[in-house]
């Protein structure tokens, strides 16, 4: 009271501020006023406190109970919650929210510019169809869920590792269910035509391994040697009818077999690196 100390009563009540009432704080709200009753924006009752105008906090709020907001609320700075927060209406954070306890948005929307989470448990979420294109500057990791694409249309897409349950080209009448693709060694063989007199064979098989070959797969292969002009006499010459087959003999195993079937000795086969990719395909 030491600023009024000075003053005459009649000249200073002014600056003095009560309830509108009566009675004083009781467990009615009432606003506060000042000597004239001049009407705050602040309200006040043994039980609570209102704010009829603008409430900022200029500082770091630290809400110890529950927040419940029936308007817009917009924080341009920290909010820091140790209890529930019931929203009924929009939530804006242009600064920095720290949440220690549970968010419950009833009606309303929140709208946060930067958000890091490191646990997030959502019951249901309806997300707005997106009909334009979108632009993800960094990585989409789905651990558990599953994303279910219309139609998409990629220009260039690098996908480091990806696993499809079943794979459809438009327009056909049936899916792909597993590619699976193997390389060997060919040391190189020798082969002698059909009719020729010199001991020898004209026929050269064997197998390799390629994981997750079936029984049933189509399976389409190659020996990078076998157009080479290398080897004692090299393949192919002139008038040559080399024959080269691949199938699956079972599990991981894949069978090759190399046919001379023209009447010209041929000699030997370089050695080489031989490639067979096995597919398999549903009606």
């Amino acid at each position: 009271m030491a600023t009024l100390g000075t003053q005459n009563i009649s000249t200073s009540y002014v600056q003095l501020i009560k309830t509108s009432g009566l009675t004083g704080i009781d467990g009615t709200i009432q606003t506060i006023t000042d000597g004239n009753n001049v009407s705050s924006a602040l309200q006040l009752s043994t039980t609570g406190v209102n704010s009829t105008g603008t409430l900022n906090a200029v500082g770091a709020t630290t809400l110890a109970s529950t927040l419940g907001v029936t308007a817009a609320c917009t924080l341009s700075s920290t909010l820091g919650v140790t209890g529930a927060v019931t929203l009924s209406s929009s939530l804006g954070v242009t600064g920095a929210a720290t949440f220690s306890s549970s968010i419950s948005a009833t009606t309303g929307t929140v709208t946060i510019g930067t958000a890091t989470i490191s646990t997030a448990t959502i019951s249901s979420a309806t997300i707005p169809l997106q009909l334009g294109a979108i632009t993800f500057g960094s990585n989409i990791t789905a651990s558990t869920g599953t994303a279910t694409i219309g139609t998409e249309s990629v220009n260039v897409s690098t996908i480091a590792s990806a696993t499809f349950g079943t794979a459809r080209i438009t327009g056909s009448t049936g899916g792909v269910t597993s590619f699976n693709y193997g390389t060997a060694a060919f040391t190189g063989a020798t082969l002698q035509d059909l009719d020729s007199a010199t001991s020898g064979s004209n026929i050269t098989t064997g197998t390799f391994t390629v994981s997750g070959a079936a029984i049933g797969d189509i399976v389409f292969g190659g020996l990078n040697s076998l157009s080479s002009s290398s080897g004692t006499t090299g393949v192919p010459t002139a008038g040559a009818r080399m024959m080269s087959q691949f199938r699956v003999e079972g599990a991981n195993v894949i069978r090759y077999t190399i046919l001379n079937t023209d009447t010209i000795s041929h000699g030997t086969i370089p050695a080489g690196t031989l490639y067979a990719t096995a597919m398999r395909f549903i009606a």
